[in-house]
């Protein structure tokens, strides 16, 4: 096209100011779609300023370079490697001075970064808006003096009204993709907290985070305060898991986030004196501490393999994001410890549950005379409930029913000194008073502060049918009889609690037939779901509905008509009974 073609077409000013309302009208359809616009661009100035390389470079504050963004003619290796400084090329040159930069013959100058060999004319003008520069607008003939002032002017009107629509649909894409940003976060914050278990979120994060920002290499180091140093918890190169070693805090790029709770980026970690080689690809680095409660609990890390691979707004995103990874590996790490220990508690009672087995009868000894059924059911893995057997003679029997304060491992606890103690006095003791009155004073003795214990102590002389009976605080027994209710009177002082403490026997003539219940309050106070207490009465009366029964179908039977009545209401209390059916 001849230079005076393109002033013909704008002889008049109305075809001018067409022109620029196409302009205008082309781009202003194209905000959402920076691809599209660029396109409409290119093609809007090929009709009224020929080319045969056209690019559309835009500018990076950050890094102050430019880069091609939309290109016709020009090799696709130049379109995706070409950076040019400020300053350098004739594109450097307009971005730089902000000012058109016009050459009818490239190969007489030196500001010409040779891209094409058959080149020999090039306009580059800057897109500048609101004080800002947005890129510039570069087209290439292989005419000399292809472009004249007039293409100049007519180019840098083109230019102001692209780079401001550019600017803003840059500015959109921006505020969209901030905005999506955002909405991610919100999402992968609430999947974060609701993870416990601290490998599966240390996958999880490294997984979300590769969505938003692509690296090579992510690790979660966290503190180790004992060893002052940064733990690598968990550590992935191209999705595959590697084994670092650990880093003091205050040591490297990671360790000096720690010890200085800020965000470090460097974009060329190999000139940085800081930085300790992990990987000999790594070129880029940020690291971002971890702060819950004002405390570091460790450091996120993402390495490149490309020279300033993370931006700005990177840095952004895992500052964002940072709080909540601190705090749901916070909460998992603690979750964790408690389950850990848990499980060690779960151990130790699983180990005083077997010991406490073997003090406690497991099953009712053979005992002349009497019919003997045992009911234990611990409200916890280990009670405080406690039941003895001691034969004194062949026809003899001593037996302990009673209950330790309190519940769970220090009840069981002090029932086992009670009943070591009480194996002990025994054979010093035959009578139940005395016995008990001794077992007070040696309790006494090894005081321990709020304890005592409630205990029931009966000798059965088989060949006179006879229980004497002395209480020290426990509750009485039942006697059935021909279905009628005997309630022996005998009460007593708990044991552990006052000094040189008398207690009273009292004796049972017993008949064949009768039967004898020892019970714990954890079964008559025992509630339904209903707020009821189950009570002695019930209990009297299933006593008796049962008389006449063997002893294990008795005692068989008050658990069931407690499990019917309390339907499935959690326990508060040791459920132990004993009965005793004379023969």
């Amino acid at each position: 096209m001849p230079k005076n073609a393109k002033a013909v077409r704008f002889r008049q000013r109305e075809e001018l100011l067409d022109f620029l309302l196409e302009i205008s009208a082309a781009t202003s359809e194209t905000l959402t779609d920076l691809e599209g616009l660029l396109a409409n661009v290119a093609e809007i100035i090929r009709k009224v300023i020929p080319y045969e390389l056209f690019a559309i470079l835009l500018y990076s504050e950050k890094r102050k370079e430019l880069r091609i963004r939309y290109a016709i003619g020009h090799r696709d290796e130049v379109v995706k490697n070409l950076v040019i400084p400020l300053g350098q090329g004739l594109t450097g040159v307009a971005a730089a001075t902000r000012q058109p930069v016009l050459s009818g013959n490239v190969k007489q100058d030196p500001r010409y970064l040779n891209a094409v060999d058959a080149v020999r004319s090039e306009l580059a003008v800057p897109m500048v808006t609101r004080k800002r520069l947005v890129g510039v607008i570069d087209v290439q003939s292989t005419r000399p003096d292809a472009y004249s002032e007039y293409d100049r002017a007519l180019l840098r009107l083109i230019a102001a009204r692209v780079g401001s629509t550019i600017d803003n649909a840059r500015l959109f894409r921006r505020v969209e993709r901030q905005n999506r940003t955002l909405q991610i976060l919100s999402h992968l914050s609430q999947e974060f907290s609701s993870i416990l278990d601290l490998n599966e979120l240390f996958r999880h994060i490294a997984d979300a985070i590769k969505v938003l920002i692509k690296y090579d290499a992510l690790s979660i180091l966290l503190v180790d305060q004992e060893r002052q140093c940064l733990r690598h918890s968990f550590s992935v190169r191209y999705d595959e898991r590697v084994e670092l070693d650990n880093i003091p805090l205050g040591a490297g790029i990671t360790g000096t986030a720690a010890a200085t709770r800020e965000v470090i980026r460097t974009d060329n970690a190999l000139a940085d004196s800081r930085y300790i080689p992990s990987h000999p690809d790594v070129r880029s680095e940020v690291a971002v501490p971890l702060i819950v409660h004002d405390k570091v609990v460790g450091v996120l890390d993402l390495e490149s393999d490309r020279f300033a691979g993370f931006t700005d707004e990177h840095v952004r995103m895992l500052s964002l994001l940072a709080p909540q990874i601190a705090s749901s590996i916070e909460n998992a790490r603690l979750y964790n410890e408690v389950a850990e220990r848990q499980k060690r508690i779960d151990e130790d009672l699983h180990a005083a549950r077997e010991l406490q087995k073997a003090l406690l009868p497991t099953a009712a000894p053979d005992v002349e005379g009497l019919e003997i059924a045992i009911g234990y059911r611990p409200v916890r893995v280990i009670g405080g409930d406690i039941f003895h057997f001691h034969e004194c003679s062949r026809d003899t029997t001593l037996i302990a029913f009673g209950d330790v304060s309190g519940k769970g491992v220090a009840a069981a606890l002090y029932g086992a000194l009670a009943g070591g103690l009480l194996r002990t006095l025994v054979p010093r003791h035959r009578e139940p008073a005395a016995l008990l009155r001794s077992l007070n004073g040696a309790l006494l003795e090894r005081r321990v502060d709020a304890r005592y214990v409630a205990l029931l102590i009966l000798l059965w002389e088989a060949k006179e049918r006879r229980l004497t009976m002395a209480n020290a605080g426990a509750i009485p027994p039942i006697v059935c009889r021909c279905g009628e209710i005997i309630r022996p009177r005998v009460e007593g002082i708990p044991l552990g609690l006052l000094p040189d403490r008398d207690y009273e026997e009292t004796v049972l003539e017993a008949r064949p037939g009768d039967m004898v219940l020892l019970y714990s309050d954890g079964i008559t106070d025992q509630h339904n779901p209903h707020g009821e207490e189950y009570g002695r009465a019930r209990l009297v009366d299933l006593l008796q509905s049962v008389y006449g029964k063997t002893a294990q179908e008795a005692a068989n039977a008050i658990f069931a008509g407690l499990d019917e009545f309390t339907q499935d209401a959690p326990a508060f209390d040791d459920q132990t009974l004993l009965v005793l059916k004379v023969k």
